[in-house]
């Protein structure tokens, strides 16, 4: 292999946010309906707050996680509230890149749809469908 890494970068948060929205946009339009307006946001790793709810002590081990309500506790008498979020986690999704042989649009691809489809109950195998879908 001749490739020259000597001026090679690690993809930025602007780069996992076009994964991100390229994921998005192959997702089929009932799973995207699902979600409704979701906000995706990129960050390193997540908030220590975070991390201590859910008695994670490394940062690297979270890829993802969904904050929002989900539909089957919403209701029309609930005060305005923020909107429902993805969050993807780049620093962890890179080691987890680092030490496979998956290539990065699918890891995040991966991580969107598991962290949808695991707040909404989906199963591993509909998940597994979407994603054969996506990534193909």
């Amino acid at each position: 292999m001749s490739t020259d890494w000597s001026n090679a970068m690690a993809p930025s948060l602007a780069d996992f946010e076009a994964l991100a929205q390229i994921a998005w946009n192959k997702l089929p339009a009932e799973f995207r309906s699902l979600a409704g307006d979701i906000v995706i946001r990129i960050e390193d790793f997540a908030t220590d707050d975070v991390l201590d709810d859910l008695e994670i002590e490394d940062p690297f081990e979270l890829t993802g996680l969904y904050q929002g309500v989900s539909l089957d506790r919403q209701s029309n008498a609930d005060a305005t509230r923020e909107p429902d979020m993805v969050f993807l986690y780049r620093r962890a999704i890179l080691d987890e890149w680092a030490a496979g042989e998956e290539q990065l649009g699918h890891l995040v691809a991966h991580v969107l749809i598991h962290e949808i489809g695991h707040h909404f109950g989906f199963s591993d195998d509909d998940m597994e469908t979407i994603e054969s879908r996506v990534t193909d």
